[in-house]
């Protein structure tokens, strides 16, 4: 998700070149470097959902102030990301990819390192920094390095960091760190992220700044039939998700089931890819009813968690429920705030964003109240009750929001 100036302006993708063929062309290497960059941002933000019990011994910290290192970590996107990038719309693109770049190398380390809790949060924070910069600027550089016909192409490839990270490098961190400890996991990351300096360096073009341009119309865009309701799902939505993935290691264990954590979290990740897939397939037609439907798979798959977690069988069936439910939810939102801004989708992406840092900033804060206060047996509750206003919201919203027939559909 991006709120990047370069979403606005593609110009550089239209420059003209020899021959109808060569506009035809992808730059993989160069998109495969943007891809990674996106898993590795990804990636960062979600690996401590599969180490928390480790990184809590580790930091001699509870488990609910452990997860706190995934709040911390959107609070910095939330704080930082929009005024960054209107800070940095100047620099050169190449410039500002290899600052963000760099800065994940600098988090990572120090989060392997550190055995203070303060220096971690620290550390934790800066990577949410380089991650609002990442994210201004990651899908506008996509597009401006594929001819128009294929701009949409070329998102998708620099997209598919997200899916992956989460069907196989959350899963990977998690056994790695469970085979080698937490740490190596987060130095493993770094070395990743070292090798990918490298290939931005080598292989991905540059393109100049931005002149500074209007600023986005928030408030209009709120006025805007449909994009309250939108923002409304986006919010609550994520919300209940970050409550129960930010604390998925710690709720395993406490069933008995932390060996298989990293098994788990497979199922879910190869679900959500499935869920992408379909979601890419059927979107133009049928975004209301894929959103309705994912919005109760999620809740099955909570309900089922919720009355049924001693039964490994079932926690693993919840799991996949929810992968199916939760991986297209991405896409879905993002589209539906674009469609229903219109004129403004620019203002809505951008407040999608921060909404969505905002949502699991707050997942992080609510789901260590719940484990100190409840246990972690609330969390599958919290999601379910939360699920139910969503719902309620996509289901009033049919003309505007997530209108029953999507415009140009």
């Amino acid at each position: 998700m991006s709120t990047s100036p370069d979403a606005a302006v593609p110009e550089a993708a239209t420059r003209p070149r020899d021959g109808h063929a060569e506009q035809q062309k992808l730059p993989l290497f160069a998109l495969l470097a943007l891809s990674t960059a996106v898993f590795i941002t990804s990636l960062t933000e979600t690996l401590p959902a599969g180490l928390l019990p480790a990184m809590s011994d580790g930091l001699r910290v509870s488990e609910s102030a452990a997860g706190q290192t995934v709040t911390i970590y959107a609070i910095g996107t939330v704080l930082t990301a929009i005024p960054l990038s209107a800070a940095t719309a100047g620099w050169s693109r190449k410039r500002l990819l290899l600052t963000s770049m760099a800065g994940f190398a600098v988090a990572n380390t120090v989060t392997a390192v550190s055995s203070d809790y303060s220096l971690t949060m620290v550390a934790r924070f800066v990577a949410g920094v380089a991650a609002g910069l990442a994210w201004a600027l990651l899908v506008g550089y996509a597009r401006r390095l594929a001819p128009v016909p294929l701009q949409g192409k070329a998102i998708a490839i620099a997209m598919a960091g997200i899916p992956v990270a989460l069907s196989l490098g959350v899963p990977a961190g998690t056994f790695l760190g469970s085979l080698l400890g937490w740490r190596t996991a987060f130095l493993t990351m770094t070395a990743l992220t070292v090798l990918l300096l490298l290939w931005i360096f080598v292989a991905v073009p540059d393109f100049p700044g931005q002149e500074r341009g209007e600023r986005p119309r928030m408030l209009y865009a709120l006025r805007v039939p449909g994009v309250t309701p939108v923002l409304f799902v986006v919010l609550v939505f994520v919300l209940a998700h970050t409550i129960l993935y930010a604390y998925i290691a710690t709720f395993l264990d406490d069933l008995g089931m932390g060996g298989d954590t990293d098994l788990v979290l497979l199922v879910f990740g190869g679900a959500s890819l499935l869920s992408i897939w379909i979601v890419g397939a059927q979107i133009h037609r049928r975004l209301r009813s894929l959103t309705i439907t994912s919005a109760l798979l999620v809740a099955v798959a909570a309900a089922l968690l919720g009355v049924l977690a001693d039964n490994t069988a079932l926690v693993y069936l919840a799991s996949a429920l929810w992968g199916l439910g939760w991986g297209g939810v991405p896409t879905l939102l993002q589209t539906a705030a674009g469609d229903a801004g219109g004129e403004a989708a620019d203002a809505a992406q951008a407040m999608l964003v921060t909404l969505w840092n905002v949502a699991m900033a707050g997942g992080g804060v609510i789901g260590g109240v719940l484990l100190d206060t409840i246990g972690s047996e609330a969390f599958p509750w919290a999601v379910l009750v939360l699920m139910v206003p969503v719902l309620a919201v996509v289901a009033a919203a049919r003309n505007h929001g997530f209108p029953a027939k999507r415009p140009g559909a």
